[in-house]
């Protein structure tokens, strides 16, 4: 019988994923894993079955714990849940900077089977959502369109955000381009 593991699958996923969203799924080591979990190897293959399987777990935990959809299904709908949605979109703290799956759309050709799929569905759902919030304002050009926009610019300001090039020019963009929407 082996020993009872002293982790949580949780908390190693909290722990592993800002190492992962930093370094991308490529330049992360099972080192840098182990440092940041706490957990040794053996621990981690037993809960995970690789490298892989350990980062497709912190990809569907990040986008299952992405609280940014409840603020597209907030009645009334339209403008202000859009504009708040991209407000509150990129994360900018310590290691995180960004969106997490954003960034790992840089490395799908080496992603582990199921990243993508993860990745596309959810970017499929909120493109809903921001159309259902357009559709409410009856803009001249077809909701999906332009949720496809605003689901672009989201991409945008979240790669600058992993670039670190601040948040004071963000607010001004967010309501330039919401003002340049509400015109469509």
């Amino acid at each position: 019988m082996g020993r009872p593991k002293n982790f949580s699958r949780e908390e190693v996923l909290e722990k592993a994923m800002p190492v992962f969203w930093k370094h991308g799924f490529a330049d992360t080591s099972l080192q840098d894993l182990e440092r940041a979990t706490g957990v040794n190897k053996s621990g981690l293959y037993t809960e995970f079955l690789d490298k892989e399987d350990l980062f497709l777990a912190c990809l569907r935990h990040y986008l299952k714990s992405q609280n940014k959809r409840g603020l597209l299904t907030k009645e009334p709908l339209g403008w202000k849940n859009i504009e708040m949605f991209l407000k509150s979109g990129p994360l900018n703290k310590g290691e995180k900077q960004g969106c997490f799956a954003i960034n790992s759309m840089r490395e799908f050709a080496i992603l582990p089977d199921g990243a993508y799929g993860a990745i596309t569905e959810n970017r499929a759902l909120v493109q809903h959502l921001i159309a259902m919030n357009i559709e409410v304002e009856k803009p001249n050009m077809a909701p999906s369109a332009i949720a496809e926009m605003v689901l672009s610019f989201f991409s945008g300001l979240c790669i600058e955000h992993n670039l670190k090039s601040g948040n004071a020019s963000s607010s001004r963009k967010i309501e330039n381009f919401i003002t340049a929407l509400r015109g469509l």
